[in-house]
């Protein structure tokens, strides 16, 4: 599969961040000077934005790509709730569906370009029953865009780690493939070993020099013993700064103390954080994350998948439901959620900087929007979309 697109030199006339009428001038896959609008005619390979918005690329930190049923008839709902219930369910269904493959993926990122997602981090599910077989198509889906999307995988054991004897030999397998993180799912409420588990992950990514990304649902005092032992186990591994737990739903339970104790550890260590904004949940506290120094992203999780009906791929209506899950509406916290969404979420895929600014990765969404607060309260369309320089989407 190979897609083609075409190549943009300048994206003319738009207003990076809801500022005054710029040009961007980019050569090849990066920004290379934001200068005053001019009125020189539009060249082929330069994007007229009549005036629009311009915002980074939406980064979408936690992600499923390999496993939806997009481009399938509406698939019911069905099987048992909860974590174990459904991965059972998607077990039994996932092969009727062609799933992992080439198709999939690349539907479900099609849909997720053309709401403004340049940039991804994905978990990817591997198993006794698929092996590195779902690693594989998505990287090939990935690279039809030549180099426009940038993406990195997790190695998911979505059944499991040491309840599945062989899950965690595929996993150093795939740390030997490559692949960027060791994915884990809660360590106590999957496997019932939670020290095991976190050794072994971690363990693991010291090992290869991979990240790591948990999966973390279990809440309470449970959860939050999960959280001390990523944290003993990054500081004694040394791997400070390549953690991420996922959910962490924990975090929000704890004493205001307590969860202050947890974040100054996370902190020093730059253990990071993603989240899909649940709406049941409270939300992560966005002063009380940025003044203690804890990163977090904003994740879809999976799309119209055989876990719920649910996503479309548009990352900013994660950042929507987080905000207005949140009570923000002050100017400076909707524009930080922004933030959050697009320029502050690069390194989660691999990016060293998502701006509009020169030396940046030429990542550009043009909206419709007076600014970036009125973007995304109203979570207006995305009417051009450039990736790496590229122009992947056009209303």
């Amino acid at each position: 599969m190979s897609t083609s697109f075409p190549a943009v030199t300048a994206v003319r006339n738009v207003r990076p961040w809801g500022g005054e009428a710029s040009d961007i001038l980019i050569d090849g896959s990066e920004i290379t000077r934001v200068v005053p609008a001019t009125d020189a005619p539009i060249a082929d390979t330069e994007v007229d934005g009549r005036g629009l918005l311009a915002i980074p690329g939406l980064v979408n930190t936690h992600a499923h790509v390999d496993k939806s049923w997009w481009g399938h008839p509406w698939q019911s709902y069905g099987g048992e709730g909860g974590t174990d219930g459904r991965i059972r369910h998607e077990r039994a269904r996932r092969d009727e569906l062609g799933i992992p493959s080439v198709e999939i993926t690349g539907a479900v990122l099609a849909e997720s370009v053309k709401t403004g997602t340049t940039e991804i981090r994905t978990h990817v599910d591997v198993d006794l029953g698929l092996g590195l077989r779902g690693i594989e198509a998505v990287r090939e889906a990935v690279a039809a865009y030549d180099g426009a999307l940038a993406c990195e995988i997790i190695a998911f054991p979505q059944d499991g780690v040491l309840r599945r004897p062989g899950v965690l030999a595929l996993l150093e397998d795939a740390a030997k493939a490559g692949v960027e993180h060791i994915g884990g799912l809660d360590p106590a409420g999957i496997d019932r070993d939670p020290v095991g588990q976190i050794d072994a992950i971690l363990g693991l990514a010291a090992e290869y020099g991979t990240g790591v990304d948990i999966h973390l649902h279990d809440g309470g005092s449970l959860g939050a013993f999960q959280f001390d032992l990523i944290i003993d186990r990054t500081r004694t591994l040394g791997l400070q700064g390549k953690v991420n737990i996922a959910h962490g739903f924990a975090i929000v339970d704890q004493t205001p103390q307590r969860r202050a104790e947890l974040l100054a550890q996370m902190a020093e260590l730059d253990i990071t954080m993603t989240t899909v904004a649940p709406v049941r949940m409270t939300q992560f506290g966005l002063h009380e994350f940025d003044d203690a120094g804890v990163r977090f992203g904003f994740g879809t999780d999976g799309i119209r998948d055989l876990w719920s009906p649910y996503g479309t791929g548009d990352l900013m209506g994660i950042a929507w439901q987080y905000a207005r899950g949140s009570g923000i509406v002050r100017d400076e916290d909707l524009l930080r959620v922004v933030q959050l969404a697009t320029s502050a979420a690069a390194p989660f895929a691999g990016v060293a900087q998502n701006d509009l600014a020169a030396g940046s990765r030429a990542d550009i969404v043009l909206i419709d929007a007076e600014n970036p607060m009125d973007a995304l309260v109203r979570t207006l369309p995305r009417e051009r979309v450039i990736g790496g320089g590229k122009l992947l989407f056009a209303r």
